[in-house]
């Protein structure tokens, strides 16, 4: 009978040989992932609150007219309704929201949380301002969406405050978490 048993003696071992390259691949396989969003978040935040035209209630490059622009072709036309009642505040809540997205997730702080908050952004943004699309995919806010729901689900486990607590937390517990 043949088993499965890896025979190969070069693998590559990390922390006094804890694991092979493999094994430190996939622990650090989102980490490329978490620093595009995360930088592409914190990006978006910054451009709009430094940009002198979209923080007003009407004018080119307004948020306001880019949601007036999109209401009757949103999917959910209330929520850009919501957002008409006050467009300056809606696009500084947006700016704010990107930023604590963006920063939480670099530096790996409430990983999941923020990673569902960029999720929800991308949700409202694909529901709103990408839903006439055609076809599809040249939305970018859906492709945003699905790239959020792997850092949900998984959250930070390395080179973040998340993981650095919760191996702390192990410690103090004696290694039972």
């Amino acid at each position: 009978m043949t088993h499965g048993r890896r025979t190969d003696t070069h693998s590559l071992y990390r922390d006094g040989g804890r694991g092979s390259w493999r094994d430190t691949a996939t622990r650090y396989a989102l980490l490329p992932l978490r620093i595009f969003l995360g930088v592409t978040f914190v990006y978006a935040g910054l451009d709009k609150l430094t940009d002198g035209a979209f923080l007003k209630d009407s004018g080119a490059g307004s948020i306001g007219d880019t949601m007036r622009a999109v209401r009757d072709s949103s999917a959910i036309p209330a929520l850009v309704d919501l957002a008409l009642k006050s467009p300056t505040g809606f696009g500084y809540a947006m700016a704010f929201g990107e930023l604590a997205v963006g920063i939480g997730t670099l530096l790996g702080v409430l990983t999941r949380l923020a990673a569902l908050g960029g999720a929800l952004i991308s949700l409202s943004l694909w529901l709103t301002v990408s839903w006439a699309s055609d076809p599809y995919y040249y939305g970018n806010d859906l492709a945003y969406l699905m790239a959020w729901l792997p850092l949900v689900l998984a959250g930070a486990p390395v080179l973040s405050l998340d993981a650095a607590w919760h191996a702390r937390r192990r410690q103090r517990s004696g290694g039972f978490l």
